[in-house]
């Protein structure tokens, strides 16, 4: 095996163990009587925060798109119900056991594709949800991409976010729905992790290219910090509102591509015209994670730099 398939197959194979519980026909009557989640979309971010609420000693259900999803995750300490979201019927049928209970994380993912599948997965998922369960506190996990500066300045919640982009305005009239219904709204910076980080991989594999001069900065949290972050709005009883969650170190695209180019020994990618069509737009800007540090969070890894150091190490690379 190569040196590159080598780092590949083994850099991202790290997992954090967790799963889910196979479906079951009716709730354990105790589910209310201590802190009580719902969390729809219980999959890449959302099953690392499930087994993080489970550790704290909530009691956690989760939601799955299908049938096929949700057997999967059997064999955990929670239970896991298949409903897709975006259909009210399905919700009401589904999910009514679920109602008035004290949290629901909505982390669902539109799965790709254009406005018309994220208006079903984000606005019609998150409006079901708060309207048929009503539930005491309410999350949703959306996006800096709703950030549409180009300058490189520091953003923060009070910052204008008024995207370009259909799926990202979208994603802004779901945030406005939570927030009128007295939720909370987590737009999180680029999620990356064990078996996702597509720009590691494409330097990794040489077909990775720098946008111009590579001055566009870029923001990412990486998954356990994402789910850690949902789980301390939640157990530090947040006030409603916006929270960005990113890491501590946006870094421009050639500073990134110059760490790995170092820390690698590889070359650094050619440059080519920016790719103005990519789902984030052409936005250049820092995302500020300080409202959320006041809170008491802090990331396992503040940058990208410790991320791949950890994995590396933990991969024996």
């Amino acid at each position: 095996m190569t040196r590159f398939f080598q780092i590949v197959t083994r850099l991202f194979s790290v997992q954090l163990n967790v799963s889910g519980e196979g479906i079951q026909p009716q709730m354990n009557t105790d589910f209310h009587r201590c802190p009580s989640v719902l969390i729809a979309g219980c999959g890449y971010v959302g099953r690392v925060a499930a087994e993080l609420f489970h550790r704290a000693g909530w009691q956690v259900a989760g939601v799955t798109r299908s049938e096929e999803s949700a057997k999967n995750l059997a064999g955990g300490p929670w239970r896991v119900v298949a409903c897709d979201i975006s259909d009210r019927a399905a919700v009401e049928a589904n999910l009514r056991e679920f109602a008035g209970i004290d949290w629901v994380v909505d982390c669902v993912s539109a799965g790709g594709g254009g406005a018309e599948e994220y208006r079903r997965a984000y606005f019609d998922g998150a409006r079901n949800l708060l309207e048929r369960l009503q539930p005491k506190h309410f999350v949703f996990t959306g996006s800096t991409s709703v950030f549409a500066q180009t300058d490189g300045l520091v953003v923060d919640e009070q910052s204008a976010a008024e995207p370009q982009s259909e799926t990202a305005k979208i994603l802004r009239e779901t945030e406005d729905l939570v927030l009128a219904h007295g939720g909370i709204v987590a737009r999180l910076a680029g999620i990356y992790g064990p078996d996702r980080w597509t720009t590691l991989r494409r330097f990794l594999d040489g077909t990775a290219t720098l946008d111009g001069d590579g001055g566009r900065f870029m923001n990412w949290i990486h998954r356990d910090d994402a789910a850690g972050a949902i789980v301390h709005l939640a157990t530090h009883n947040a006030m409603p509102g916006i929270y960005n969650v990113a890491d501590d170190s946006p870094a421009t695209q050639r500073a990134f591509y110059e760490w790995l180019a170092a820390h690698f020994q590889k070359p650094l990618p050619p440059s080519v015209p920016a790719d103005t069509n990519r789902k984030r737009g052409s936005t250049s800007k820092r995302v500020s994670n300080a409202k959320l540090r006041a809170l008491g969070w802090s990331p396992q890894f503040p940058s990208f730099r410790e991320a791949i150091r950890d994995d590396a190490q933990r991969a024996g690379l």
